[in-house]
């Protein structure tokens, strides 16, 4: 099951493009200023009856329709104030103004409002594409699998978004319950593609390879044949595309086996206390292998009895920062939520996140709750149910 959460609106991601837009925001009202310096200065003798009648069109590229509405109101209160001043009213001047601003305001308002409406229907159908494709990519997560019960959030940090370069599944297999969560090293439509391969040769595997680390090699094969059909298989594009993966199964046993490929440890909840899975031989992203020597891998074994509950995130969790920069401690955090089910701890994980990070995330976060149940624990024990 997937927590229905998203994270609040955050800052442009480009601090640069944003200065330059509020800048061109303020270009109307700096003429209308521009025009009463003008007037009530020895400069009058300048016309600066075209000036103001720009306001509203300029106003209309970067402003919307009510800084439209709003430009255009300022133009009419300096234009009043100016013929007033001059005592310019009753000339074909004054009025010849008035006529142009109020065409000029009328028009622009029409192309800004029409401009709005078809940008907010082209981001409503981004929106649905985007929600279609995270259906199929990152699909809801099993309330129930067996002996094992999950749920999962997936914290966006760019506006709008829906999914990123986090992946997360879990399948129930006839080698038990397995699982993956990882993260795509970039951003954009690379990263999406990345993940979804990684995710696609994970959900083929689990049900064909008995041992977890084919399981693995198969994901890393399916990446590295994506890197070189696509024509970016250099050395230099797989470091910038590795992917961090954790892939766990969690067999009849009262263990469970685990791979680290360079992703952040996850954590045991065990009565009341929290332990990081650290791996005892650390191995490389996937994508890297090739680039260590050494003897292959193998799955780490840990208890996992019932009652226990598995957190399993990415880095965007545990690399939240607040405004002095320091870092999100999940551990601590998640000491206080032992006892909560796993809709009200995933809830007052987020709600954490987002305190300590003032609703600003600087990285999408992506986290797996799975817990271990005790019944049915106890009904595999005590032999077929």
């Amino acid at each position: 099951m997937r927590a229905p959460l998203r994270s609040p609106p955050g800052p442009r991601a480009d601090g640069h493009h944003q200065v330059l837009f509020v800048l061109a925001e303020c270009v109307p009202f700096a003429i209308a200023l521009l025009v009463l310096l003008v007037e009530f200065t020895p400069l009058h003798v300048l016309y600066t009856g075209p000036l103001l009648v720009a306001t509203p069109a300029l106003a209309a590229v970067t402003m919307g329709p009510k800084g439209t509405l709003a430009a255009a109101g300022v133009a009419v209160g300096v234009s009043v104030t100016t013929a007033s001043y001059n005592s310019a009213w009753g000339t074909q001047q004054v009025y010849t103004n008035f006529l142009a601003l109020f065409l000029v305001s009328a028009a622009s308002f029409m192309t800004s409002r029409s401009a709005r409406t078809r940008t907010e229907n082209e981001l409503n159908q981004v929106q649905r594409i985007a929600t279609t494709a995270q259906a199929v990519v990152l699909r809801p997560v099993p309330d129930r699998l067996g002996s094992v019960r999950a749920a999962s959030m997936y914290l966006a940090a760019e506006a709008g978004a829906q999914i990123g370069g986090d992946l997360y599944d879990v399948v129930q297999t006839r080698y038990g319950v397995r699982m993956i969560v990882g993260d795509v090293r970039g951003k954009g439509l690379p990263a999406v593609r990345a993940a979804a391969i990684v995710l696609g040769a994970f959900r083929e595997a689990v049900h064909y390879e008995d041992d977890l680390m084919e399981v693995v090699n198969r994901c890393e094969a399916a990446l590295l044949r994506d890197a070189y059909v696509s024509g970016a298989g250099n050395a230099d594009a797989l470091l910038e595309g590795f992917v961090t993966a954790l892939v766990a199964q969690i067999p009849d046993g009262p263990h469970i086996d685990v791979i680290n490929r360079g992703h952040p440890p996850p954590l045991l909840l065990s009565d009341g206390t929290v332990r990081p899975l650290m791996p005892t031989a650390p191995l490389p992203p996937l994508g890297l292998a090739e680039f260590v020597s050494g003897p292959p891998g193998r799955a780490d074994r840990y208890p996992f009895a019932p009652g226990d509950r598995l957190l399993l995130y990415t880095d965007g969790v545990i690399e939240a920062r607040d405004r002095d920069k320091a870092f999100f401690d999940l551990a601590e955090t998640t000491v206080t939520m032992c006892g909560h089910s796993r809709e009200a701890f995933l809830e007052d994980l987020h709600q954490a996140l987002l305190r300590h990070t003032e609703n600003r995330l600087a990285d999408d976060a992506a986290i797996l709750v799975v817990d271990r149940c005790a019944e049915e624990g106890q009904r595999s024990a005590g032999g077929p149910a």
